[in-house]
Order: structure tokens, then sequence, then C-alpha cells
């Protein structure tokens, strides 16, 4: 059976990355619950899905923030918002949690601004608390360079302060940036370290290299991708459209001695393969148990779930 993982916590039920997102995660059963990690101006980690946080916040309606609203470039992407490199942690913490998509799950936007904005610290302490592990993903650590946050050094002092630096069975590491995995393994970081695979595109801080060969997530699920990971990383976590794409994908890099994880499992037809949603709306619960079964029979270490109800009943029966 795999891994059920609480995608940053229960955001099918609570706002993303809220206290009690968690622990309703860890109620339902989850092996592990999944922060992402961005610093504050500080240098703070502080668990957020991107450092833009002016939807899942409600940062755009204190006027004390105002000014702070900027236009970066990030990732190649230019946005307009709050960023959370602008503002430090005491700042930051009078903040509260906001649902991300409100339009699809209005139950849980119906607990925006209750809760305020926690750190990789506090996850790791209800982690611990509650007996399961941790899948940490560092956001954007080439970005963050440029601005002059080492990413792989603030993660392992804090897990050094935390007391987690060696808990190679409860907590796993993961980027889409190659550079940062590589980095944290230099530092002496001895858990598991995991490659992030989007379904397009490329890992940015190679492709931001001048005058890098070309390494795009594709490469990295060939044959001789595989083991060039296989030889650098410890497992590798992919969009879960790729275990269509390329069927024999779990395979291969299981037989490489990798683990496969997968992302993300969520109900609502809006997040379901095409084959998969049924009538009634984006925000309707369509087939999802024929898409999961799919995972199932991959026989996977890990999914990554929104619901973690629906998660623990479906791949523990």
């Amino acid at each position: 059976m795999p891994l059920v993982i609480g995608h940053r916590g229960s955001p099918g039920y609570l706002p993303e990355h809220s206290r009690s997102s968690y622990l309703l995660a860890i109620s339902a059963g989850v092996d592990a619950v999944e922060p992402d990690v961005v610093p504050s101006r500080d240098g703070v980690l502080v668990v957020r899905h991107e450092n833009e946080i002016g939807a899942t916040t409600d940062i755009s309606v204190r006027p004390e923030f105002a000014d702070r609203r900027t236009t970066k470039v990030v990732d190649g992407e230019r946005m307009t918002g709050w960023f959370i490199e602008d503002l430090t942690w005491d700042e930051l913490r009078t903040l509260r949690c906001r649902e991300r998509i409100p339009a699809l799950r209005p139950d849980s936007a119906a607990h925006d601004d209750t809760e305020p904005l926690l750190r990789l610290r506090d996850v790791l302490d209800i982690a611990r608390a509650g007996g399961v592990g941790v899948v940490l993903e560092i956001k954007h650590a080439a970005s963050f360079a440029r601005l002059g946050f080492d990413m792989a050094a603030l993660v392992e002092a804090e897990l050094r302060e935390a007391g987690w630096m060696d808990a190679v069975d409860a907590l796993v590491i993961e980027s889409f940036e190659p550079l940062v995995l590589a980095r944290l393994r230099e530092r002496g970081i001895r858990v598991p370290l995991i490659q992030l695979v989007d379904r397009d595109g490329a890992p940015w801080d190679l492709r931001a290299r001048d005058g890098a060969e070309a390494v795009t997530y594709a490469s990295m699920l060939t044959a001789r991708g595989l083991d060039a990971l296989a030889a650098e990383v410890d497992g590798l976590s992919v969009d879960k459209g790729l275990l269509w794409d390329i069927p024999e994908l779990a395979r291969e890099a299981k037989a490489r001695g990798l683990t496969v994880f997968a992302y993300t499992c969520r109900p609502e037809n809006a997040f379901l393969l095409p084959t998969y949603r049924l009538p009634g709306g984006d925000a309707a619960f369509g087939d999802y148990r024929r898409e999961w079964a799919v995972l199932r029979e991959a026989e996977l270490d890990g999914v990554f779930v929104d619901h973690p109800d629906l998660g623990v009943e479906f791949f523990r029966p």
C-alpha cells in the first residue's frame, strides 16, 4: 500500500497550510503531511505554496500592507501582488489563511481569516506530536538564491534546530529543482531526497543556467534520465498524468531503486483526467475512484491527497 500524504494538510476541507488543515489530515489517518516552504525577509521558513500570498492570506485587505504590493518575475513569470520575502515573520504572523480556490471549495472558504500562518517549525512539531511523517517541498530555490536566500542552508539549520536532521524514517525532502537537492546532499542531509517531475517544461534552476545542456522533465523520464536520477536522488514524485502517458514509468523507476510518488489525488471534476469527469460542473466529484484505481495498480510508494479521509479509505482497503 502506498503512503497516504496529506497534501498541504486537508485542503479539500480547510484552507491549505493552516493548523486545523494539518490536524484534520492527521486525524484522518495519513502517514505524512506535506508543507511547502518559502522564506520571510528575515529568513524564517514559512509554510506557503508560493511566495506571492495575495490569494491565500488576508493581506489584500490589510491597509498596513497596501504599500508592499509590487510586481516581480518569479521563475520567469511576471506576477503582481504581495511577496513573502518582503515581510518579516513578525509581520507575517499577523496574517490569516484563506482558501486558494473558493469557487470550487466554498465550504473551506467559510473558514477564511480564522487561522494564522505557520512556520516550518510549527508543522514539524504538529507532525511529531501526531506521530506522522513530513514530506517537505522546497519552493523557488533558484529565484530565492538571486535574492540572497540559500534555501539549502535555511532548511538544514531548521531541521538541525528542530531535531529532524537524521529523521530518515519520518522525513522526505522534495523539489522541482535538482540543484537545491544536490546542495542538501552536500550539506550532509541524510533523509531521502525526491525529484519532483512535472508533465511538461523544465526545472527552472537548470533552464536558467547559461550554456547548460537542456534538461527537461521529459528527459528525466527516459532510460538515460532515470539512470541519472538514480545516481543523484532517492526517488521521484510525478504528475499523476505521467502514469497514463508512460504506463511503464513506475516499473522502470522502481527497477532502478527509485521510490515513486504521484501527485495529486483530488476528487473534483476540475482536477480529474478528462476520462473520469462526470456531469455536475467543476466542483462536483467525478469518477475519482476509477482514476485512483490506476494509481493503486501502479504500486506506487506514495500518493498526495487533498481529501485525506477519501485517500485513506481508498488506498487502504
